[in-house]
């Protein structure tokens, strides 16, 4: 019977379907003609389904989540009755699999900075957690985000992202199929979250070659969506246009220090809910002073206190707009319009904003701080 060909398995259920047909060939010995009758196709199709990963088992990640994989199967069977023996069956542990929605959380989150310029996924033998590294022109890099290593081995599996260097410390980045994903959970999330009248008319050609997102910004008639372009943020706009001598307008490591504020703003508001009152943050006499009433919600303490810190020593205006358009990735004009400036004003109180928060990590941290945790 068709049933009886493939042993029972604790598989996750996004597992795609060709990781499946190969883990029934290599694991539990079906013949490619077998796979082939069960799954309506031709053998020819199913073999090279299999060798597409063998191949692939080059890869340090997709080698070592293929054998997570072969070693979740969950269930003694028994070899006459070809069924789970009840008397020694037990669930085994699966370290390299996540749930569907740890996965797609997970994904949404980390796939949006892989989607950022220069971003690369970056993953040693010795790691626990894969880190989300991002170059500059002048070499140096910066420190985007954290995950578990058996989710960046599930994000392999679903081919969301591709080897780009073998080595002792492999790097992988997003593959086209991940930028499809990625396109298709944040439009999962605006469907969860739709409001009327916030849904704009697409723009098909500019769309294609843009990643939409959005942000809260905390406003004087209260909470505030802003809609901006995950791959580039405006301080990197910024950082490409040119003065009229040919240098840069921002300093590579001016674009930098935003990225050092943008890492510990995204690391500090980690957890359950993510509605948090940032109003503390902005212009007022409270400041910084994030305690006591939001709990554990509100991230890792050691990264809001460098948000603060930061903030604290910026002081009023130069703090306001660096936390508009570094974190909420607000744009220059609607940051402006929101803070009541002059037009073409704002961009240069984020640049003399940016010089003082180069100088705020340089003097607080060095030249290699701050780290996560």
């Amino acid at each position: 019977m068709q049933g009886n060909l493939t042993p029972l398995r604790m598989l996750p259920t996004w597992l795609p379907d060709a990781v499946r047909l190969y883990l029934d060939h290599t694991e539990d010995g079906l013949s490619l003609r077998a796979l082939a009758r069960r799954d309506g196709c031709h053998a020819s199709t199913v073999m090279r389904t299999v060798r597409r990963y063998e191949r692939r088992r080059e890869d340090p990640l997709m080698d070592e989540a293929l054998d997570a994989l072969a070693r979740s199967a969950a269930w003694p069977v028994d070899p006459v009755k070809k069924e789970p023996d009840p008397m020694t069956a037990a669930p085994r542990p699966q370290p390299g699999t996540v749930d569907d929605l740890t996965l797609n959380r997970e994904g949404l989150r980390i796939l949006r900075r892989l989607s950022e310029p220069g971003a690369s996924l970056a993953i040693a033998t010795d790691m626990e957690k894969a880190v989300v590294m991002r170059a500059f022109p002048d070499g140096r890099c910066a420190r985007l985000a954290v995950v578990d290593r058996v989710v960046a081995q599930a994000f392999v599996l679903q081919d969301w992202i591709s080897l780009r260097k073998a080595g002792r410390v492999a790097s992988y980045e997003l593959s086209a199929p991940g930028k499809a994903a990625l396109k298709r959970l944040m439009e999962a999330e605006d469907q969860a979250r739709m409001v009327g009248g916030l849904a704009e008319a697409p723009m098909a050609f500019a769309d294609q070659h843009r990643i939409w997102g959005e942000r809260v910004v905390m406003a004087e008639e209260g909470p505030r969506r802003v809609r901006h372009n995950l791959s580039e943020s405006p301080v990197t706009v910024l950082g490409r246009r040119r003065e009229k001598d040919g240098r840069p307008f921002l300093e590579p490591s001016l674009v930098e220090a935003a990225e050092r504020l943008r890492e510990d703003f995204e690391v500090a508001q980690m957890g359950p809910r993510v509605a948090q009152n940032w109003e503390r943050f902005l212009t007022g006499g409270d400041r910084g002073s994030f305690h006591g009433d939001g709990g554990l919600a509100q991230g890792p303490k050691a990264a809001r206190d460098r948000v603060a810190a930061a903030l604290r020593d910026l002081g009023p205006g130069l703090g306001d707009v660096a936390l508009r358009v570094c974190c909420f990735l607000e744009g220059i004009e609607a940051a402006e319009q929101r803070m009541g400036w002059a037009a073409r004003s704002g961009k240069i109180v984020l640049r003399i904003a940016l010089q003082r928060l180069r100088r705020h990590y340089d003097e607080t941290y060095g030249k290699h701080g701050p780290r996560i945790g």
